[in-house]
């Protein structure tokens, strides 16, 4: 296949009317969803495949996009999850010998729509001034009168509930059926390198729907429960919830990630609420309030924990906070054997620094 790519005009529509013009990459088309920018420096493909990104639009702040090209291991999840993709320059001439394939084959064979050539540093300051918002791609022949219109129609990401749509459909395992411990994994969303940390450390995992009941999952007779990341507003997911305080009061070891996070704080009563931009990155400093050590977190929310709901909860200690903003990065409950984080400590892509959140978690099962 020829490695260079006919550029056709392509377009960027904001919610409040701002327009960017670039070129087109991946395929002709058009493409909605909210629009967030990560500020990693690599790792753009296991990025592409997190199920947290579902029905959202990325803007990757690195100019350089597909120069390493695309490896059939590096994913989190089976496909590409996000709705489409902005960056500066989109490479298809990669510099790796290992790569399976072009960025560009990658997302043609994906369907993704995506735009290049665009000032991502001057549509990252926009939405840092102006906030999440939707937004529209296009490569077609449309008139930013009938993108508006399209557009128009995008609910918002506050109220929409989506980790149905990117939860597996069949209960699957994973791991040696001979551990020393069985984990049962309700997932929301999970990425795959989650569920490698926890099976490297001698666990047997059952990967559930994420509606699947208490009850169905305690069949398993786990050691304990995994409580996956995932996309979407935590507040209008009460299944997810319900099964969740159902675990806390069985008294089975709880480790929450992320959405995982955010469930277990919503089934404590404490509320959540949608964030002005999100975290999402490989470079957010965390400080471990038990320990007192910082440490370099990758992160991906549009969602936080309300601080005031969990300071004013005296059965919640704050575990961890986000030197950046002071959000409540994690949490324990007190007199139970559940605890949570915000961000990713798998971390792929990103720093090692959080991995012993993993072995804490071994460490209660046990």
């Amino acid at each position: 296949m020829n490695k260079l790519i006919n550029k056709f005009p392509a377009v960027l529509l904001l919610a409040d009317g701002t327009v960017f013009k670039g070129t087109s990459i991946g395929k002709i088309g058009t493409t909605v969803g909210e629009i967030c920018f990560n500020t990693g420096m690599t790792g753009y493909q296991e990025v592409f495949t997190d199920p947290s990104y579902f029905g959202q639009i990325l803007v990757e702040t690195n100019v350089h996009i597909g120069n390493y090209g695309i490896h059939n291991d590096e994913i989190e999840s089976d496909d590409i999850k996000i709705a489409g993709l902005v960056c500066k320059s989109f490479n298809i001439v990669h510099d790796r010998k290992q790569a399976n394939q072009t960025i560009q084959e990658y997302f043609a064979l994906n369907n993704l729509v995506g735009i290049a050539d665009v000032d991502t540093r001057a549509i990252v300051r926009h939405i840092r001034q102006k906030g999440a918002m939707n937004c529209i791609i296009s490569s077609e022949e449309k008139s930013i009168e009938e993108l508006q219109a399209e557009l128009a129609k995008a609910p918002s990401m506050e109220g929409l509930e989506l980790s149905s749509k990117v939860s597996t459909t069949e209960t699957y395992y994973i791991g040696n059926p001979e551990a020393s411990r069985r984990v049962a994994v309700l997932d929301l969303g999970i990425k795959k390198n989650i569920l490698r940390c926890l099976a490297d450390r001698d666990n047997y995992l059952a990967v559930y729907n994420c509606k699947t009941s208490f009850e169905e999952m305690m069949k398993f007779n786990p050691n304990g429960f995994m409580i996956s990341n995932g996309p979407g507003d935590p507040s209008v997911m009460p299944y997810a919830v319900e099964t969740v305080k159902q675990i806390v009061d069985s008294g089975v070891p709880l480790f929450g990630i992320c959405l995982g996070h955010q469930i277990l704080a919503e089934s404590q009563g404490l509320q959540t609420f949608k964030m002005f931009n999100g975290h999402r990155g490989l470079n957010h400093p965390v400080k471990n309030l038990v320990t007192g050590f910082a440490e370099i977190t990758s992160q991906n929310h549009g969602f936080a924990v309300k601080a005031d709901d969990v300071n004013s909860n005296e059965n919640i200690e704050v575990t961890h906070i986000n030197l950046n903003d002071n959000t409540i990065e994690g949490i324990r409950l007190k007199g139970k054997k559940a605890f949570s984080v915000q961000y990713h400590p798998e971390a792929a892509p990103g720093p090692h620094d959080s991995r012993y959140l993993f072995d804490d978690f071994v460490k209660l099962m046990n």
